[in-house]
């Protein structure tokens, strides 16, 4: 998720779990960790696709988060007041504010490590978008009043409803996608394609419209579903990749490093020679967030060349798109 969201949700867990009298010191502790995670950002890999699939790697993984939290606890517990007057309440709200990033972040499509060092494929629960005000506004209620208020009770109970609220809607995520999956399965039966690989994901800002990528034998499907129109039966639009680039491109390291990161979910195309691939999970055709040339046609094999990352144009009218399809359907 954005920062705002994850800071947020810092402050409301840590400040919900501390004294009252603490509870200023855990809003701003709260907000740095709930962001430091993130903070893996500034870390070079040294290429675009490195950049691109190891954000969200270590520093994401429960396995070093947890440990890390009873550290930075036992570090605090010796060195600030706060925490040896209260080391049970701040232990919780130093280990939960750590934990629930990379949580929330696993709701998303990007995917999250949440089991680095082990090699399986990120966490992409997909269904969040990464920035959705409905999410993050209940957060901020809270945290400004426990900001303005933070002795008072109204403050607790502030951030506490935020918590709730936010969670629900998590929860109301999960239920709109599983209305989605099951009308994608019903539309996809009748294409006989009911057991074709396929993701869906909710688009810009919202929870009601749904986008749904199908993979096929030469290409792939996509197309959208709101909970708020009635329009009929999902339609889809069909879509080429070069899958034989992609298979015989396969053992470059790059190309291999991109499949196992997006989950196979990759457009394929070849443009001057250069074999470029686009993640499919993260825009909507023909305009995708994060494609990379990766190799170049040689003779006969492909070559690997220095990932480059293809820039993607966002206009006000894909918004614009978004809005009128939430209200009329696909």
């Amino acid at each position: 998720m954005d920062s705002v969201s994850q800071i947020v949700l810092g402050a409301s867990v840590a400040g919900v779990c501390v004294p009252v009298g603490h509870r200023r010191k855990a809003l701003l502790v709260g907000a740095a960790l709930g962001t430091l995670p993130d903070l893996d950002v500034v870390i070079d890999y040294g290429d675009p696709v490195s950049n691109f699939t190891y954000h969200r790697g270590f520093s994401h993984s429960l396995f070093v988060l947890l440990p890390f939290s009873i550290l930075l606890w036992l570090i605090l517990r010796r060195l600030w007041e706060p925490v040896k007057d209260a080391p049970w309440p701040w232990l919780a709200a130093i280990t939960l504010t750590l934990v629930t990033h990379p949580l929330l972040d696993a709701h998303t499509v990007y995917g999250t490590q949440l089991l680095w060092p082990l090699t399986t494929p990120p966490v992409m629960w997909s269904t969040l978008f990464i920035i959705d005000p409905l999410y993050t506004l209940p957060l901020l209620v809270g945290v400004l009043t426990a900001v303005m208020f933070p002795r008072k009770v109204l403050a607790r109970t502030m951030l506490a409803a935020g918590l709730a609220i936010s969670t629900a809607y998590i929860g109301w995520s999960w239920i709109a996608k599983s209305m989605i999956e099951r009308e994608t399965v019903v539309a996809l039966t009748k294409m006989n394609l009911q057991d074709a690989r396929r993701f869906s994901i909710p688009t810009p800002f919202n929870t009601l419209l749904w986008r749904v990528v199908v993979m096929t034998d030469d290409g792939y499907l996509e197309g959208f579903n709101s909970l708020v129109a009635n329009d009929g039966p999902m339609r889809f639009k069909a879509y080429p990749s070069d899958y034989a680039s992609l298979e015989a491109s396969s053992n470059i390291p790059a190309v291999a490093r991109l499949r196992w990161f997006t989950h196979d979910y990759v457009k394929t195309e070849v443009r001057n020679d250069r074999l470029i691939l686009r993640d499919l999970r993260m825009g909507v055709e023909p305009k995708y967030i994060f494609s990379h040339a990766v190799a170049i046609r040689g003779n006969p094999h492909w070559k690997p060349i220095p990932p480059e990352r293809i820039g993607t144009r966002i206009d006000p009218d894909d918004l614009q798109m978004v809005w009128n399809r939430i209200w009329s359907g696909s």
